[in-house]
Parts: structure tokens; sequence; C-alpha cells
């Protein structure tokens, strides 16, 4: 079971399907707004069913109650061992600061305290498989592509909590501390990939990223079973739209078709505007015009 996405709280209206850009369809959908004051509130509240009849606050206050008994019950449930909820809420504070970053364990473990409540890397690395298998975490994995240069692959996963709602509720934020915020970006990323996940999993699909040490990266990659691939970038407005899909292009061209086939699409995925595909081959959707 997972959240709801976007298309199933009626946020999205579906016009630009997931199944068919891998199957080959052009992006198009009319106008879809959704103000970045609104998306704000959407990421606080998730796609909890719970959650959809209540305001912001009440939906915060029940994703942190959630937390709450993550760190101090279902953590154990997993495995049935003990663990310290003190230590276990300060390492989800650090995964929520560090979300849609592929931080290392160490990392992780360093930004979640220090002194006497410091947690060393063997545990903060025990505390991440429990939460991986109570399914609080679902880490993005890197995708194993075939290139056609001898560009060096980063393999860190990508980390993300099972709802971009469980981040906002574990560093206590507000919908208007996000828009004030840098990593608004990153919770907006990780509600995406939330979305993604549900649609490719009805495509028989799954999600991973690419990253490699010269700098490129892409957000999303739909790896089908049967081989079809298909890259997204996520960005907050048109504006950095050109830069997006220059990304997914320079990705496109240095994977080897040979072994890897060209991709069946490359999307560039925005807050508002009109779905389309570019003149180079490039779609733009809105977040609110994307579905299974």
């Amino acid at each position: 079971m997972r959240p709801f996405s976007f298309f199933e709280l009626g946020r999205s209206s579906g016009e630009v399907s997931l199944a068919g850009l891998l199957g080959g369809v052009h992006a198009g959908a009319g106008r879809s707004v959704i103000p970045l004051e609104d998306l704000a509130e959407l990421i606080c509240i998730g796609g909890w069913p719970l959650n959809l009849e209540c305001g912001t606050e009440v939906a915060l206050g029940a994703s942190r109650d959630h937390l709450d008994e993550i760190r101090r019950l279902d953590i154990a449930d997993g495995d049935g061992r003990r663990r310290d909820p003190v230590r276990v809420g300060m390492l989800l504070r650090s995964v929520a600061r560090n979300v849609a970053t592929p931080a290392a364990t160490a990392t992780l473990a360093s930004d979640a305290g220090e002194g006497v409540s410091a947690i060393k890397q063997h545990t903060a690395a025990e505390y991440l498989r429990a939460l991986e298998r109570i399914m609080i975490m679902e880490n993005q994995p890197a995708w194993p592509t075939h290139l056609r240069s001898r560009s060096v692959l980063r393999n860190k996963p990508i980390r993300h909590l099972a709802d971009p709602s469980l981040a906002v509720a574990a560093i206590r934020a507000t919908p208007t501390r996000l828009l004030r915020d840098l990593d608004f970006l990153g919770l907006l990323e990780s509600l995406v990939v939330r979305d993604l996940r549900m649609y490719a999993q009805a495509a028989d699909a799954e999600v991973f990223h690419y990253r490699e040490k010269a700098g490129l990266e892409v957000d999303a990659i739909i790896q089908c079973n049967d081989g079809r691939w298909a890259a997204f970038e996520v960005k907050l407005g048109e504006g950095r739209v050109d830069e997006a899909a220059d990304n997914l292009l320079r990705l496109a061209r240095k994977v080897d078709p040979d072994r890897m086939g060209k991709p069946a699409a490359l999307g560039v995925i925005v807050c508002s505007g009109y779905g389309y595909t570019r003149e180079d081959g490039v779609s733009v959707m809105p977040v609110g015009a994307l579905g299974p």
C-alpha cells in the first residue's frame, strides 16, 4: 500500500499518461495551474487517505503523531528488535533534511547529532535498513545503464521517505516555512518521484536516478521490464525548461542505443503550464496533468 498520488487525489487530470509516454505518445494537456502556495500545502498534507478531509494543521499533527509511533513502536515491529526512539527520531530528521539527495550514511549519522546523542555510522545504517523494512523509507537506486562514453557514475541511492509529508513533519515545517526555504524543491522532487513510482508500477516499470561525477544529473529514469526507458527532470518553473531539456538530451546522447535502446520519452515536469512536446522531442508536462 502506498499513499495516494496526485491523480488519485483528484489534483491531476491524468491527460499525460506515463504508460502513453512509454508507448511513444506525445505529451499534450490543457493548462494546469497549481499555485506554489497550494503545492506547499499539498506536500504538507501528503497522500494519506485519513488526512484528505482535514485542514493543513490537523494533517501536519497527524503526520507528526505517525512519526512518533514509528520511532517508538513500528520500527521494532519490523524485526522485533528494540531501538532508541530518540536516536531514531534524530535520524528521521536528518533524512528529512537530506531528502531527494544521495546523502551517505556517514553524512546522515553526522547530521543527526553530536556529543552524547551522536549516532555511529553502523547504528545509522542499521536504523535505515529497519526503516526500509517497514516501508517508511524507499530509496531510489542508480540506473544500471550502458554508456557510449567512459563517464564515471555515482551509484549511491537517492533518499526518500514514503511520502514527502513525513519529511515535513520530521523537521516540523509548515507551508509558509517551505516557501521560504530552498528545501522546497527537494520535497517537490520527492513528491513527483512518489507519484512516478505508482504510475510506473502500473506500467510494470521501476524508477531510478542518474548521476555522474562529471556533473550530469537526471532526477528520474523509468525502466520497463521489457527494456523501454524514459527520463524526467523536475523543475519548479517553466523558466528552467531549457536547462532541463538540455540535461535530458545530453543523457540520451550518452546512452548506448544498441544495448539500451532509444528513450521512449524525455520529459520535464513543472508545477504549472501546458503539456506539449518541443521541437527537440522533449515533452513538457505540468504535475497536475501527469497520470498513470
